[in-house]
C-alpha cells in the first residue's frame, strides 16, 4: 500500500477560547501502524474524530484515504474508529453486534468476524453487558476489523485493560494488520505498546505536533550527547537541541542531526524510543500557542500524564 492515508494542513479546533488542536499539519504514510503519544489534553482524541468525521474543523483541512472524512456512505466505509471505552450495547449479544456491523458496513466480512468471535472463545448469545472489559474491547476491534476499512483508528482501546487483557487485544491487532494490510493510528498512553506495535511515530504537546516520522528514521537522527559543560548555543547550526540539562561540570544534550556528531569533546549515545517521547514532551521549543503559551512548559506535569 502506497500513498498517503492522512493529510492535514494547518488543522485546528477550537472550543470557545481554548484550541484542543492548532496548527496541525501532517502526512501520514498508507500502510503504515502509526502511534499516536501525548499527555492528557494534548488534543489526540481531537485529531483522532477529525480524522474520523465525528468533529469539523474550525481551521485547515484534512484528507483521510483521500477524501473528506465522513463525507458520504463510500467514505464511510474506508474508515473503522474503536473509542476510547470501546463501546457496545449492554443490551445486546455478541451475535447482535455482528449482525448490526453486517447492516451497518456494505464491506463487512461476515466470516471474519465469526471466525474470531470463535477463537476469542465468546459465546454468541451472551449479552456484552455481562463481558469483561477486555472481551468488550476485543468484540469493538472485530467490528472495526471486520468492515474491511482502510484505516483501522484506535483512540486508546487498551487504556482500562488489564496487562494480560492489554496483551491479547495488541497481539490480535498486529495479526489483523498483517493479515489484511491496514492503516492503524494508535493513540496510547504507554510507550510500551507503541514501540511494539507501531512504525511510525507522532508526538502531541499542548495542541501541537512536536515530532512526526518514521521511529527508526527518528531514533537514527536523534542522539545524546554527554560531555563538559557548555552552552548549547555553541552547536553547530545543523544540531537541533531538543532537551539540555546540567551539572556543575557536566552538559548532556539531546540532539536531532543528519549528520554525524564529529565533535570529539561528545560521548555520543543512542536513544530508546521512551527517551526520545519524554525528551519532546519536556523539551526545549522556541515555538509559541495561539494564547501566547510555550508547549511542553511544565515537563514534570506532562511525562507524569503520559505515564
Amino acid at each position: 500500500m502506497t500513498g498517503t492515508v492522512l493529510r492535514a494542513h494547518g488543522l485546528g479546533k477550537r472550543y470557545r477560547r481554548r484550541w484542543a488542536l492548532s496548527e496541525c499539519t501532517l502526512d501520514v504514510p498508507a500502510g503504515r501502524v502509526v502511534g499516536l503519544v501525548g499527555p492528557n489534553g494534548a488534543g489526540k482524541s481531537t485529531l483522532l474524530n477529525l480524522a474520523s468525521g465525528s468533529l469539523a474543523p474550525t481551521t485547515g483541512t484534512i484528507e483521510v484515504c483521500g477524501g473528506r472524512p465522513a463525507g458520504g456512505t463510500g467514505q464511510l466505509a474506508k474508515v473503522g474508529f474503536v473509542a476510547q471505552d470501546a463501546p457496545t450495547y449492554a443490551g445486546l449479544s455478541v451475535a447482535d453486534h455482528l449482525r448490526l456491523g453486517a447492516r451497518l458496513n456494505p464491506g463487512w466480512d461476515d466470516a471474519l468476524a465469526q471466525e474470531r468471535i470463535r477463537r476469542l472463545g465468546l459465546d454468541p448469545a451472551r449479552r456484552t453487558g455481562k463481558l469483561s472489559g477486555g472481551q468488550r474491547a476485543q468484540i469493538a476491534l472485530t467490528l472495526g476489523i471486520a468492515k474491511r476499512p482502510e484505516l483501522l483508528i484506535l483512540d486508546e482501546p487498551v487504556a482500562a485493560l488489564d496487562p494480560l487483557a492489554r496483551r491479547e487485544f495488541m497481539r490480535d491487532l498486529m495479526e489483523s494488520v498483517a493479515e489484511q494490510e491496514l492503516s492503524v493510528i494508535l493513540s496510547s498512553h504507554l510507550v510500551s505498546d507503541v514501540e511494539r506495535a507501531c512504525d511510525h511515530l507522532i508526538v502531541l504537546v499542548d495542541s501541537r505536533v512536536r515530532l512526526s516520522g518514521d521511529i527508526d528514521d527518528l531514533l537514527a537522527t536523534h542522539h545524546r550527547l554527554t560531555g563538559p559543560r557548555r552552552d548549547p548555543a555553541t552547536l553547530p547550526a545543523g544540531q537541533e537541541v531538543v532537551s539540555v540539562s546540567h551539572t556543575e561540570r557536566q552538559t548532556t544534550l539531546l540532539v536531532r542531526t543528519d549528520a554525524p556528531v564529529l565533535d570529539p569533546a561528545w560521548t555520543v549515545s543512542r536513544l530508546t524510543l521512551e527517551d526520545l517521547v519524554l525528551a519532546y514532551l519536556g523539551g526545549p521549543s522556541d515555538e509559541r500557542r495561539p494564547d501566547g503559551r510555550r508547549p511542553g512548559g511544565s515537563s514534570r506535569a506532562t511525562l507524569e500524564a503520559l505515564r
